[in-house]
């Protein structure tokens, strides 16, 4: 990203990156010691999994400032530079940030439920998809018909369309468990925050109009 184009980035936008970068080159520095308490776990983990870290209530924001690697890292920040930017210039700040994290959140406890459904062995939860997936959600309702082209293989289409199609995959992928080790439930728990918080704002249901 050149040098200009970051700092004429809307100051919440750049901010996120900022502290995703940071704390990558925390996680490289510090290792465990930093991942660990800071990941997500799931509910149960503390009760048969001694040695690991318990569920805590902070892991519910700070697992989505954290990554697996350099990859997973920009992946995440190019999708908030793309369209965090311009919703960010939308909505002002305070609500760009409040969607932002609530879609962490809510991605979070779609994680915790689908892992306490579930017999498999304790895994942390880390990275920013959950609020990426919450931002796609909110450009593709307040712009539809934006064009979005795919980085592999570079497809053209509908914003409407795009996030369509990927939130399509996600439930397949996550029902059928065909790409393991990715969180997708929590990408669609984004996506739902995401879509509360747009339908309380504008008092659509399943909220009463203000």
């Amino acid at each position: 990203m050149h040098k200009a184009v970051f700092y004429n980035l809307p100051p919440v936008t750049r901010g996120l990156i900022i502290v995703n970068v940071l704390m990558f080159a925390g996680e490289m520095l510090l290792g465990n010691s930093l991942t660990l308490p800071l990941a997500l776990w799931p509910l149960q983990t503390g009760a048969f999994a001694a040695g690991f870290p318990s569920f805590q209530l902070w892991q519910l924001i700070t697992y989505g400032f954290l990554h697996g690697g350099t990859w997973h890292l920009f992946v995440n920040m190019f999708a908030v530079y793309m369209f965090g930017g311009q919703l960010e210039q939308l909505w002002g700040p305070r609500r760009y940030l409040n969607l932002y994290l609530l879609s962490i959140i809510v991605a979070g406890v779609a994680q915790l439920v689908v892992a306490s459904a579930t017999s498999s062995d304790p895994y942390p939860t880390i990275g920013a998809s959950g609020g990426v997936f919450g931002l796609l959600l909110a450009y593709a309702m307040y712009f539809p018909h934006r064009t979005i082209v795919l980085l592999i293989p570079p497809i053209p289409m509908p914003a409407w369309l795009f996030v369509t199609l990927y939130g399509a995959l996600e439930l397949y992928l996550g029902v059928t468990g065909t790409q393991a080790g990715v969180a997708h439930f929590a990408h669609l728990g984004g996506m739902v925050g995401a879509w509360l918080l747009i339908q309380y704002w504008r008092g659509r249901p399943p909220f009463r109009r203000r």
